[in-house]
């Protein structure tokens, strides 16, 4: 038998680590209860106050406020006076935790902590079997996606994404056809169709919710230029009809984003452009390894992006298919020009824009 002489001090380093990954996860879970309860946006508008007045704000149980409270208040993101026992919620905090902080809410992103735990089980059964677990298991994702893309294109769409295509406002203006494939709940069809009435929008996506949200957002509106249609990317087969074609964070977890992608090649005109919004980050793990959330973001590739893909007898291509690969699968696809962009505001994607000679 061999004897392992086990370095003390990176044994005890490590131990701190794991507390601190335990401490991390649950207050991820309790973050996400003050999102969706309404309880950091409430205390956001408070000055110190008892866990009572608290929950009387939120209208809300007082009991599980104060235990919630007093993990946030162990966690260090709520401050304490337990001379008056009023807690506070500090601004520098709150800039990051509310939905006043559009497009730096953390808080929102905690969410896929919940559901990724949902799905734990089925996850384990595909390490075992292989395959993947498919998309119906994920009944709040099309919701969590559709909040965390909208304070993105509220933010960015029209001021900073657009723009990265010289001309495109004024072609946009003058009118054009477009597609957004993978539309989700097709809220960047509908910014695009308010602002430029000229034009035409199509978005396509085969979730019948997403589908159903965008059509009701495009009622509401009063908008005449945005259609919906329910089909799967991967098979678009239709004849070179657009001038821009977009897709935001939706080519990764395509079951073949190979024929999406030729897909999209094909229905693009002549001198058409493709933006292609994706995760930032490199196709090479070890050039991942200082990713600022690259944990969460292979986390969520293994317990969403890649095994509904794999569900499917797809790539499963994963959420860190990275810059390099999608560079590839472009140019396979038929795409020869293909620029890498960032935009301010969004910090967690890259932007392709690609075109054809």
């Amino acid at each position: 038998m061999t004897t392992i002489e086990l370095d003390v001090a990176k044994m005890q380093s490590f131990g701190g680590q794991m507390m601190g990954i335990l401490n991390g996860g649950s207050l991820a879970l309790m973050i996400s209860i003050g999102h969706r309860t309404g309880l950091l946006d409430t205390m956001a508008e408070l000055r110190p106050s008892t866990s009572a007045q608290i929950a009387e704000a939120a209208g809300l149980n007082e009991r599980y406020v104060r235990e919630w409270l007093g993990a946030l208040t162990t966690g260090r993101i709520v401050d304490y006076d337990a001379a008056t026992q009023r807690y506070h919620l500090p601004a520098e905090h709150a800039a990051m935790l509310t939905r006043a902080a559009g497009t730096n809410n953390m808080a929102a992103l905690t969410q896929f902590i919940a559901m990724m735990g949902e799905v734990e089980s089925d996850v384990v059964d595909a390490f075992r079997q292989g395959g993947g677990v498919p998309y119906s298991k994920f009944p709040q994702f099309q919701k969590l996606m559709a909040e965390q893309s909208a304070a993105v294109f509220d933010a960015t769409l029209l001021s900073s994404s657009l723009p990265l295509v010289a001309g495109l406002i004024d072609r946009l203006t003058a009118g054009i056809d477009v597609a957004d494939v993978g539309c989700g709940s097709g809220h960047a069809i509908n910014i695009m169709a308010a602002a430029f009435p000229n034009s035409r929008f199509t978005g396509f996506d085969f979730s019948a919710e997403g589908i159903a949200a965008g059509r009701s957002e495009a009622a509401a509106k009063g908008l005449t230029n945005a259609t919906f249609e329910e089909k799967d990317a991967a098979t678009l087969s239709a004849p070179a009809r657009f001038d821009l074609i977009t897709t935001f964070d939706s080519v990764h977890d395509q079951a073949r984003p190979d024929r999406v992608l030729a897909a999209i090649a094909n229905m693009l005109r002549v001198g058409g452009t493709y933006m292609c919004m994706d995760i930032a980050a490199s196709s090479n793990l070890e050039e991942n390894v200082d990713h600022p959330i690259g944990p969460m973001f292979y986390s969520i590739s293994t317990m969403h992006c890649m095994t509904v893909s794999l569900a499917l007898d797809g790539m499963g291509l994963g959420t860190m298919w990275g810059e390099q690969k999608a560079h590839e699968m472009m140019r396979d696809a038929g795409f020869s020009q293909i620029e890498t962009s960032r935009v301010e505001g969004d910090m967690f994607n890259n932007y392709y824009i690609a075109s054809k000679n």
